[in-house]
């Protein structure tokens, strides 16, 4: 995994002190009560962590420098930035599932900022374990990349061919909340805004803990694509961590933003799917390059960022027919 130095270190106290501030200012003081997140706020939020996470890159430019080495404090922020990106792709196709699950229970905009806000708590906590096991499984063994190359190609196929619709979505088929309902004693009390209450001296949980328990669950399936997928980029734990972090942190925002206007992404999960494919082949590369080229061949990752931000902005362009098409149907 590698020694970090003294500039890593820094980044990383500076990234939790911070992190942690922002998560508590905008999870539990600005958003403490149940309410519809409108537009304007939405897109506020959205850009503010946007821009954030360049800001951070380019924190990155500045303070990972290594004697000897000039190019490491570039390299690793384009690294953390490609990285980003790739998340936040990936993290635009999750938002689909959500609000497929949230029709599907019937929640409201009023309360799916609640569902939404320990969701992503509990995304922070299940992807900071799965990127340090990844992390220290690779560095001991080094083939478990080619495994998540060819496991990213099997995905991007499946992805591609099916297209999941709403009729096809039935969470509540799934066996772990099957599971959660049969060993949790629940109320059949409808509180959309309480994940347990009490009644008659006992504790029960609610429909919308099961909610939020499928949401948790889907962001754990969705991570065992994206996590191997952001290792096609870099395997450094630091950035592959805090480029998922900023991704997960503007997810809440960017639902809110773009729930309405999905039919502009329409196109996306063939997108995603493509994406998928480029870094499975990325992976897998190295292995067989050798005998196809005599020597190995890297994809440079200004090549892998320019994949990512043109594959987005044409499934997005691709999109925008079917979406102006709606609108005037409308």
């Amino acid at each position: 995994m590698g020694h970090w130095n003294s500039g890593e270190l820094a980044l990383i106290g500076i990234f939790t002190v911070v992190l942690g501030l922002l998560v508590y200012l905008d999870l539990f003081v600005l958003n403490k009560r149940a309410h519809k997140i409108p537009l304007r706020e939405s897109i506020h939020w959205s850009v503010f962590w946007f821009s954030l996470a360049i800001s951070f890159s380019i924190l990155i430019y500045v303070m990972d420098q290594t004697p000897g080495d000039p190019e490491r404090g570039k390299t690793k922020a384009l690294e953390f930035i490609t990285g980003y990106l790739l998340e936040y792709s990936l993290s635009v196709d999750n938002l689909f599932v959500f609000i497929m699950v949230f029709q599907k229970f019937r929640v409201t905009p009023q309360y799916q900022p609640l569902i939404l806000k320990w969701g992503i708590i509990g995304a922070l906590i299940f992807r900071a374990i799965m990127i340090f096991i990844g992390a220290g499984l690779i560095s001991q063994f080094n083939w478990i990349l080619y495994l998540f190359g060819v496991l990213l190609l099997y995905t991007a196929v499946k992805m591609y061919v099916h297209q999941e619709d709403e009729e096809d979505f039935h969470p509540e088929t799934s066996p772990v909340i099957k599971f959660a309902k049969k060993i949790l004693p629940m109320t059949q009390t409808h509180h959309p805004e309480k994940f347990v209450v009490k009644e008659h001296g006992n504790f029960l949980f609610t429909s919308t803990f099961i909610t939020l328990l499928i949401v948790e669950f889907s962001d754990i399936m969705f991570a065992l694509d994206s996590i191997p997928a952001i290792f096609s980029i870099t395997t450094d734990p630091f950035i592959v961590y805090t480029s998922n972090i900023f991704a997960i942190l503007g997810l809440r925002s960017l639902y809110f933003m773009l729930s309405g206007v999905m039919e502009l992404f329409i196109y996306l999960k063939k997108g995603v799917s493509i994406l998928l494919a480029f870094v499975g082949v990325k992976l897998l590369l190295p292995l067989f390059s050798p005998y196809v080229f005599g020597h190995e061949v890297h994809i440079p990752i200004l090549i892998s960022l320019a994949v990512i931000v043109g594959t987005l902005t044409l499934s997005i362009l691709a999109s925008v027919p079917h979406y102006l098409k709606t609108k005037n149907e409308s």
